[in-house]
């Protein structure tokens, strides 16, 4: 049976652009973990931390987006709110003098930016409980500046879906990242399409095709390997399909 796709325009990472998912994954996934955390809300009487986590290239940052949406046009669940932890980089400034050890050479940071190692975790782990409590102001990421900016959003939602490639991960720090989602999905993919998405993306951000496969074979993929091996299981599985698509695993 063919696919029937849904068309939305949305804007993402400051971008407008035009996405589509089947109508099969937004009413058989989407919309069925849309009331598992309208309901985990009502179960625990407080705000729910949810949590998207997938490889680098997988589209989270656009699926997270699409979801916040999704819960504001069907009125049957709440609203929920979508963060990245992109914002909690260090700074371009830090990653620029500050060295760390690859391949038993000292690199400076921003030559693996994205990696683990490039987050300030302690910051990560206290905006997310402020989150819980009482709300904060959120950093994000620019991507025209290739900089964090601190304190950009207001966050005083009851469900917040937080998207990112590290936040199950069971490595030293991101312990404390993990044990504070009260849900979490995450996201598998084929390698293969991830490796052109990203080089795919780095192309279009100006960098030649040989820079784009340079940077992932030295930096993305082996945060794409770590991902998938040492991620903790997640609440759900969804997987990546060739067309863009999801399907639950």
């Amino acid at each position: 049976m063919e696919k029937k796709f849904l068309t939305y325009n949305m804007e993402v990472n400051g971008l407008w652009q035009e996405v589509r998912f089947s109508e099969t994954a937004i009413e058989e996934i989407f919309m069925p973990f849309l009331h598992e955390l309208t309901d985990l809300k009502l179960t625990l009487d407080r705000k729910v931390i949810a949590y998207l986590v997938a490889p680098p290239g997988a589209g989270k940052t656009t699926l997270a987006k699409f979801l916040e949406q999704l819960s504001r046009e069907r009125k049957e669940v709440d609203n929920i709110r979508a963060l990245g932890m992109d914002g909690y980089h260090y700074t371009a400034a830090y990653m620029n003098v500050k060295k760390i050890e690859r391949d038993g050479q000292e690199v400076l940071m921003r030559d693996v930016k994205g990696a683990p190692e490039t987050f300030d975790i302690d910051l990560l782990v206290e905006k997310i409980r402020e989150v819980r409590s009482e709300g904060t102001d959120w950093n994000i990421y620019d991507r025209k500046i290739h900089d964090v900016l601190p304190d950009y959003w207001s966050v005083e939602d009851d469900i917040i879906l937080l998207e990112g490639n590290y936040l199950l991960l069971k490595e030293t720090g991101w312990t404390n990242v993990r044990v504070l989602a009260d849900y979490s999905v995450f996201i598998d993919a084929p390698r293969e399409i991830l490796r052109e998405r990203l080089i795919n993306r780095k192309v279009a951000g100006g960098k030649s095709r040989e820079e784009a496969e340079r940077f992932f074979d030295f930096s993305d993929s082996r945060n794409i390997e770590r991902v998938l091996k040492n991620s903790a299981r997640a609440d759900e599985m969804w997987r990546l399909l060739p067309d863009g698509d999801f399907e639950r695993q």
